[in-house]
């Protein structure tokens, strides 16, 4: 029994009070123009995080260029990027467990805009290749955006929500390929780097008005922050909060009559000790005690199955960017054994990017449409056994147009199973370890992103086209089936 609770007990004519949960309080003011700017900024910050990502498709060639450097060393600059997001993820989601969520915001935008400034000015090979790093550290807490958005999004239609929030990401790969088309004809790869870091710094500042999760607030025992918070989400949307005490779990509490004054905005006033949480383990939040939970036996095999459809994910993803520029020139390469000229590869690079950017919309409006009919798992393994009939026929040349709509069905069921399991990995996870969780499983998926190149350029450069489908094949079809073992559904559930 707490001392609240010993304290209350021994107050004349007690009554009962009523209390309410976050979830209960975000349910009550739905969806309105707070959580709508939190979209904004929120979606800002994945839309900077593909920009970074479709970078690499266009600087590598013009660096090998320009600095004489050899293949292996162009290849290096998208390792190291795809490293410090490893290194990243993993350690973006720590803080925000331990912190807070904009703390590892603040930190992480901070060195991604510093070290892509600082990129554009590099004097040499190896000073861009230390900058990239820590472009890629920066970018990797991104993965923060998503899980700090969820947590202001009531659960009803939080499915729908999470796809909006990935056309960021969409419109993110478009403006790159636009803005690569732009700068790359008329200035040097510097301006395109020193243009693709500015959403970073709109982020920054913008900063002060990100607010902290409610849900984090209340696992650490700050139920007044927490109020607070929901106050100003009322606030925008023009709605009142629930009547009573915010509470972590849903009880009953006992207060005496003279205690309980009503304030001037009709809601009782919140006690730090009314959460039921316990001290300790806020005090842990993040850190091992974040691991002993991903671990703990009700969410081992959670946790694995997520880890590997998520590499799978990143790994197919990645890939098919890469065979969006790859596939049609290794056809005409491994077919009359000569090379397309440089300006016409520019060409058909750009035009292919965007073909199959665009199809991310689709996979998008797909992926909406049935997340929250059939729910998260079942989305999520038709979409892969999906992105594997797209990409079957691929296993053996095809004419260049019938490549482009194949990989642009397969871009579209990709993205679409992607964005649905960004959905359903916080949903699986607490708030305690919800962060460090979806930060280890993004990691993961940066290994998928430095295996992929392996794959989708090594093998077709050597002309092994049929094999390089069949490793795709494997991976998705794999995938697939670990979303039917997932042991939750998520659908209609609410954030722990």
């Amino acid at each position: 029994m707490t001392l609240l609770n010993r304290q209350m007990l021994e107050v004349a004519g007690l009554v009962t009070m009523e209390t309410y949960t976050t979830d209960d309080a975000l349910t009550a003011m739905g969806f309105g123009k707070f959580q709508a700017l939190v979209l904004v900024y929120a979606g800002t910050g994945w839309l900077a995080d593909s920009m970074e990502l479709m970078l690499l498709s266009f600087v590598g060639p013009l660096i090998r260029q320009q600095w004489n450097v050899s293949a292996q060393h162009e290849s290096l600059l998208s390792s190291v990027v795809f490293t410090g997001m490893l290194i990243g993820a993993c350690s973006w989601g720590y803080i925000s467990d331990k912190y807070g969520r904009r703390t590892a915001l603040l930190f992480s935008i901070i060195l991604t805009t510093g070290a892509g400034f600082l990129s554009a000015l590099s004097p040499n090979y190896t000073f861009l290749l230390v900058f990239r790093f820590l472009v890629g550290l920066g970018v990797g807490g991104t993965h923060v955006f998503s899980s700090w958005f969820l947590e202001f999004v009531p659960t009803k239609n939080r499915g729908t929500w999470m796809i909006v929030f990935s056309v960021f990401w969409t419109i993110g790969t478009i403006l790159e390929a636009s803005l690569a088309w732009v700068v790359l004809s008329r200035l040097s790869w510097r301006w395109l780097l020193a243009f693709t870091a500015v959403p970073c710094f709109l982020l920054l500042l913008l900063f002060i008005i990100a607010p902290e999760s409610p849900r984090y607030l209340c696992v650490q025992n700050r139920l007044s922050d927490a109020t607070v918070v929901l106050e100003r989400i009322a606030k925008a949307n023009k709605v009142s909060l629930p009547p009573g005490v915010l509470t972590y779990h849903k009880e009953t509490q006992l207060v005496g009559l003279d205690q309980n004054p009503i304030s001037q905005n009709g809601h009782l006033p919140v006690r730090e000790n009314d959460c039921t949480v316990d001290n300790a383990m806020s005090s842990k939040s993040g850190g091992i005690e974040a691991l002993r939970i991903l671990f703990s036996r009700k969410l081992l095999r959670s946790t694995l199955l997520i880890w590997f459809v998520w590499f799978a994910n990143a790994f197919a993803y990645y890939g098919l960017v890469l065979l969006s520029s790859q596939l049609s020139d290794a056809n005409r390469r491994c077919t009359s054994g000569q090379k397309s000229e440089v300006r016409q590869k520019n060409v058909n690079l750009y035009k292919d990017v965007f073909i199959t950017s665009l199809a991310e919309f689709p996979g998008l409006v797909i992926s909406a449409i049935i997340v929250d009919w059939l729910g998260r798992k079942a989305t999520m393994w038709i979409l892969l056994f999906g992105c594997c009939a797209f990409l079957g026929p691929l296993a053996v040349h095809q004419k260049e147009s019938l490549t482009t709509a194949l990989l642009f069905g397969a871009r579209a069921c990709g993205m679409g199973s992607s964005t649905v399991l960004c959905l359903y990995a916080p949903e699986v996870y607490p708030t305690s370890a919800r962060s460090t969780g979806v930060g280890i499983a993004s990691a993961i998926g940066r290994i998928g992103g430095i295996i992929c190149p392996i794959i989708a350029v090594g093998m077709l450069r050597s002309c092994h086209q049929m094999e390089a489908i069949l490793v795709f094949e494997l991976v998705l079809g794999v995938a697939g089936v670990a979303c039917i073992l997932f042991p939750l559904e998520t659908k209609g559930r609410e954030m722990k």
